[in-house]
Parts: structure tokens; sequence; C-alpha cells
């Protein structure tokens, strides 16, 4: 009888242990995933985990340096303000011409990608860091209100404007829709003074 209790015992913990080692709950991996150590990673962070190359980080801060390049023009052309939403260079706004990022996020119009990205990475500066906060389904809010990215037209608009300055074949269809929609508003403008 103790024999058979034993045995009996031994198979379920044997079971239990199989269990939880196939489920893998308390696996390290489980375990760090809400810091971001986990074991699974997401298709981009396997390209990040890549050592970059000396001609590559060379590339990059070069890359870098102008975009601080450009920024400062902008900001002495009135066009990217220094007081932004988020810390770093944000090279969406750059490569667009520029914005305030601290005055969209205020007005609770919009923001650009990079700037909702980055606030949502937790990026954001001492000013509006303060104002953050979630709602009850989890959305980033700053001073109650969700914060929102800009509409698509606007991001559409924002890469043609990108395009222009860069000479990027960026988004074909986009400009074609944007010429067809300024070819139909311009029709539509002129039926409007033809019935007048």
């Amino acid at each position: 009888m103790r024999t058979t209790a034993t045995i009996t015992g031994s198979l379920v913990l044997l079971t239990i242990g199989y269990a939880l080692g196939v489920s893998q709950i308390l696996s390290p991996a489980v375990l760090l995933a809400q810091a971001g150590k986990g074991k699974t990673r997401g298709a981009g962070d396997s390209a990040a985990a890549q050592p970059l190359t000396e001609e590559s980080k060379t590339k990059i801060k070069a890359a870098a340096d102008a975009l601080k390049a450009a920024m400062d023009s902008l900001q002495a052309e009135g066009k990217y303000s220094e007081q932004q939403a988020v810390k770093g260079l944000n090279a969406f706004s750059i490569l667009t011409g520029g914005n305030n990022s601290f005055k969209e996020l205020e007005s609770g119009g919009g923001v650009d990608p990079e700037t909702f990205a980055a606030l949502y990475a937790g990026l954001a500066t001492d000013k509006v860091v303060v104002n953050l906060g979630r709602d009850a389904e989890g959305k980033l809010t700053y001073k109650g209100r969700v914060v929102r990215m800009y509409p698509i037209s606007a991001i559409r608009a924002a890469y043609l404007r990108r395009a222009e300055v860069t000479g990027e074949d960026l988004l074909p269809t986009v400009v074609d829709e944007a010429a067809r929609a300024k070819a139909k508003k311009a029709a539509d403008t002129e039926e409007t003074k033809d019935e007048e």
C-alpha cells in the first residue's frame, strides 16, 4: 500500500512538472517578457540584435549630424520648434519640413508618427510627461485626451513634401491620388464658377 501511494504521488508530481514545463509558465522568457527581455522577439528585434559594422556606424552618425544641421536650419526659419514633445531628433518632422510637436499635442489634433511612437516608448520631454496617462483601454492620454496620430491624409501630404525635397520615389499611388484629387477639386471649382 505504501509503495502504491509513493508511485502514485511520484507520477502526479511528474505529470505536474511536465505540464508546467510544456506550458513554460515559469520559464525565464515568460517572466522577463514584461521587461522586454523575453525569449520571443518581434521581427524588428532580430535586425537590431545584429552588430553594426564600423562603416554603418559611421554613416548613421553622419546621417544624424546631417539631420541635426537640417533641424537647426528649420529652427532658424521658424519651421521647427525647439519646444518638442519628445526627446531626441525627430527624423520624420525634419525630413518633411518641420513642425511643433508640443503645440500639436496640446491641440489634441494629432501628432506625427515618430512623436506618437516616441511618446509610447517613454521618450516624452519633462514638460509633457507630467500630463501623460492611460485611459481605461490602455491608450496613452495627454491631459485626459487620447493621443492620436495625424490623419492619413496629413501623413501622405508630409511624405509628398519629403519626396519633393529628397527626390525619393515615395508613394507613387499617393501622388497619383493627390493629383487626381487636385484635378477634381479644380474641375469642381470651375463648374461652380460656370454655374454662377
